[in-house]
């Protein structure tokens, strides 16, 4: 199958096939059974310690794909219920695109990637096939028009993933990273490649390529195709990003031994799955919470960095034909709106009862909780915030059944403990402020910015996206802050004015001063350098009064900063 083929086919194909070669391969079932969760023990649960001082993973994000190709492109109002990060929206802060086999079709998806870029959100791209002319059919198996990459190719296929990045980046979208190949290992309608093809690639070719390499995509995170990268000392260096697809893979897979050994200063991402199945609706509940399930397992047992879904505007994703988030798109979010690009998983007591999941972030002072009830009966939750004895407001978000990510009162935090319920059959975040100084996470980049190889990109100013999340007292406000000109800034003041009631508690990533009123935010240590396009994440909590609105201007080192 060609990427111009409509997408229905190739989900029809995807959704059987998968689950033939599945059972075949004797894999866990893509299909899981909700339903079949026990009820728990009316006990309660043990507590949740959480370590902020223990640093994980760095979190890229979350996010989907979008293929206008095959399923139609987002429209205006959907790009920003995708990548907005308020009520009723995803909060999505990575977009996966593909790579056209054909120039004339690079510009499909550059509308939605613009947009997502806009709001904050970092861009990859992986490619379905080379072009037709690079491209030679050989026999494998049963398959006697099976397509690979033609070696004398090679180089050519190293410059064609070249173009495409200098494509996006002359429209202002600077790719974070782009992919060799998806899922080489089920291509019956695309291009196959073994392990050792992609080794040569990355061996001969790849250090050409002028962003960061993603490979191999394994459709089932088979480890046989990732282990012979992390085995290679000059392969490795060409690579940046191990990719994986998650489909059928039991959650036994999930670790990556060879990768925590091997794989120290190259990131770890979960590049494409849709979950349980894509024959339910995105509605179903209870089946919903497994995305909720699974996404803590993505983060806590495999330890992504990364979590991206196949594609965003599905009736079985998580936004619906018509526009609105869904049950799944809404466990999705219980993630991506408050877990943002640089903050840190950090250890948390992952099953502190039968059916229920934690996991932990910090980003700064800001510490969020993620905490998944599978039960058929709420749960006596309490959590411990080791290393501190901070008091003060927890806000938190909700999803059961009646409800999507809906702002909960407050709770208080004594003593850097707080106890909670959860629901039956919830997903609840939990956002709260703890001083400190924030982890340093063994992934030490903390912002998605190009790479130091693209070119400056021109604008007229520096870019400012302020996306907000607030509920009865308080909020969080995260800024993304863009260097459009074409010299690098070495050191940062942004200047902004709160409006009348707001003040600021805690923030990440600058320092800011005063709390209220005309506030400057200033670069801390580690991301003073903004080269030409690149964009640093900083962000704050605060408290108000009543009046939520947003700051009306800002400028950087004295200069006005478009707002996005």
């Amino acid at each position: 199958m060609t990427q111009d083929q409509k997408e229905p086919v190739h989900s029809e194909r995807r959704s059987l096939s998968r689950r033939t070669v599945l059972t075949t391969m004797g894999a866990v079932p893509v299909l899981t059974v909700a339903a079949s969760v026990l009820r728990a023990t009316e006990a309660a649960a043990a507590t949740a310690n959480i370590n902020p001082s223990s640093p994980r993973q760095t979190i890229r994000g979350f996010g989907g794909m979008a293929h206008a190709a095959w399923i139609g492109d987002l429209t205006a109002a959907q790009r920003t219920t995708a990548f907005g990060g308020g009520d009723g929206q995803l909060g999505f802060s990575v977009l996966r695109i593909p790579v056209g086999e054909n120039q004339a079709d690079w510009s499909r998806d550059l509308a939605t990637a613009k947009r997502a870029v806009e709001l904050g959100a970092t861009v990859i791209a992986s490619p379905w096939n080379p072009p037709a002319s690079m491209i030679e059919t050989f026999t494998r198996g049963s398959q006697t028009n099976a397509k690979r990459l033609r070696y004398s190719s090679y180089g050519a296929y190293a410059q064609h993933l070249n173009d495409f990045t200098t494509y996006m980046r002359n429209n202002g979208v600077n790719l974070y990273g782009i992919s060799v190949q998806n899922e080489p290992d089920y291509a019956t309608d695309w291009t196959w490649w073994t392990s050792a093809e992609i080794v040569r690639f990355l061996r001969e070719n790849a250090g050409s390529i002028g962003t960061r390499v993603i490979a191999p995509e394994s459709f089932q995170y088979v480890k046989s195709m990732s282990d012979p990268i992390l085995n290679d000392a000059t392969a490795l260096a060409n690579v940046d990003i191990i990719g994986a697809h998650l489909y059928g893979t039991s959650y036994a897979n999930f670790p990556y031994p060879l990768f925590k050994q091997k794989g120290a200063g190259k990131e770890l991402w979960m590049t494409e799955v849709y979950y349980p199945n894509s024959s339910d609706s995105g509605d179903l509940w209870p089946q919903a919470l497994d995305v909720g399930e699974h996404i803590h397992h993505a983060m806590v047992d495999a330890e992504f960095q990364a979590y991206i879904w196949w594609t965003i505007r599905r009736s079985y994703g998580p936004m619906r034909e018509d526009g609105q988030i869904s049950k799944r798109g809404a466990m999705m979010a219980q993630f991506a709106r408050f877990v943002r690009p640089g903050y840190v998983r950090v250890d948390a007591t992952a099953n502190p009862a039968t059916n229920v999941y934690v996991s932990a972030y910090r980003g700064g002072d800001t510490v969020v909780i993620v905490a998944v009830n599978k039960n058929t009966s709420s749960v006596s939750q309490q959590f411990t915030l080791a290393g501190t004895t901070a008091s003060g407001s927890v806000a938190s978000w909700l999803t059961d059944a009646s409800r999507n990510v809906a702002p909960q009162s407050a709770q208080t935090m004594a003593n850097g403990s707080v106890t909670v319920t959860l629901p039956a059959r919830s997903v609840t975040t939990f956002v709260t402020s703890v001083s400190g100084t924030p982890p340093t996470s063994p992934s030490p980049s903390i912002t998605l910015s190009p790479t130091p190889s693209q070119s400056p990109t021109g604008g007229s100013g520096p870019r400012v996206a302020y996306t907000m999340n607030t509920w009865s007292s308080g909020f969080t406000a995260s800024i993304s802050i863009t260097n459009t000109g074409s010299a690098t800034i070495n050191g940062w003041t942004l200047r902004f004015t709160l409006p009348s009631g707001q003040a600021i508690t805690s923030g990440w990533n600058a320092t800011f001063a005063p709390s209220s009123g005309q506030v400057s935010a200033t670069n801390v240590s580690y991301n003073g350098t903004l080269a030409p396009g690149a964009t640093v994440d900083i962000g704050f909590q605060a408290t108000h009064t009543g009046n939520t609105a947003e700051p009306a201007a800002f400028t950087l080192n004295g200069i006005p900063c478009i707002v996005v």
